[in-house]
Formats: structure tokens, sequence, C-alpha cells
């Protein structure tokens, strides 16, 4: 399980690579120096939010510390790049999240290899994936749809996946299996649909 996690997110990054248009590697070097730091910090650091027991602070251990925060961050941090033009060319939010994203998994196989816990290992990097080619995938839509309707319903769905991905967690942690698994197929839709049109166009 140690070694998925390790090597999910850029044996990910590399299919995707192989049949998506578009998306550059500008901005590749940038991704993966500040997703180390970040991995590095956050490794020494510990954990922001102490999770106790089932609750609400399950949860939000789930969305700040393990699955949604560490994809967000790195979107965010892109949003502020492409602004002020910190690199050239044309690079998707994907791409760069996917590529921070490395690092961050190669430092959680490390910390979490003794705990041998499915759902940190397996779960959390599929839900990473998920979200950061998923939220991607709807930040292009907004930009092309020219529906207005269409764009609300793509921000409202930019708003609800990191939450459904942390609900995920926290369902497959309280043993709540059945929704574990509605909300993880729930946050793949979009990751799906890319897929399906980078293929399809491919």
């Amino acid at each position: 399980m140690s070694l998925f996690c390790l090597l999910w997110v850029p044996f990910f990054y590399i299919l995707r690579r192989s049949f998506a248009q578009g998306g550059g590697s500008s901005g590749g070097v940038w991704a993966l120096l500040l997703g180390s730091i970040a991995a590095i910090l956050q490794f020494f650091l510990g954990y922001m939010v102490s999770p106790g027991g089932f609750g609400l602070s399950r949860a939000l251990f789930g969305f700040i510390d393990i699955v949604s925060l560490p994809v967000i961050i790195p979107i965010l941090i892109y949003v502020f790049m492409n602004i002020f033009r910190g690199f050239s060319g044309e690079a998707d939010f994907a791409n760069f999240t996917l590529l921070w994203l490395i690092p961050v998994g190669g430092f959680r196989a490390l910390s979490w290899s003794s705990l041998s816990d499915p759902i940190l290992l397996v779960m959390t990097p599929l839900l990473w994936t998920a979200l950061a080619v998923g939220i991607s995938f709807l930040i292009n839509w907004l930009k092309n749809c020219g529906n207005v309707f269409l764009g609300i319903l793509s921000i409202l769905c930019m708003i609800i996946l990191p939450v459904t991905a942390a609900g995920a967690y926290w369902a497959f942690f309280s043993q709540y299996t059945l929704i574990g698994f509605g909300l993880l197929l729930f946050t793949n839709i979009p990751l799906g649909l890319s897929l399906y049109f980078d293929i399809k166009n491919s």
C-alpha cells in the first residue's frame, strides 16, 4: 500500500499526459519544488487539526490535513502565478497540481507506512487525483462554457468536490462504507468526464 501511495500520482500524471490535449510542462519545476517544500514542512510540523473520534473534528482533519486542502493549495498558487505571469506558456491546473502532489505523496507514503491504513495509503491518493483533475476540468469548463447556468453549476461543483472528498475519507474511517463509495464515485465524476474528453479528442 505504501508503494501505491508513492507511485499512484506520478503514474496517473504520465498516463494523463499520454493523451491529454494541451497543458504543457510550464511551471513543472515550480510545482515539484513548492510541493517538496510543502511536504517537508508538513512532515516536520505535523497536522493542523487534531482528529477526535468520528465527529466534526475528524471530517475537518480529512479536509484540511489529508484530502482536500493539499490539492486546493497548489491550485490557488497556480492561479496566483498565472495572474502575475510567474511562468510563460500554458500549463493546466491538473498538470501543475499533480506534479505538486508527487513529492507530497512520497513523504506521505513514508510517514503513513507504519500505519498500514488503506484509507490513507490507497483511498487518499485516489481522492487527490480526482480533485486535481476534476477541479481543473471544471475551471476549463467555466472558462469556455459561455452559459451562465453552466458557469454557476461549475462553480458549485468546484465548491462541493473538496467537501465530498473529505466526506468520503470520513465515511470510510467511520465505517459507513456505502456512503463512502457513493461520495468517492461522485468526487470522481468530473475526472471521468475529463478523461473521456481527453481520450475522445486525442
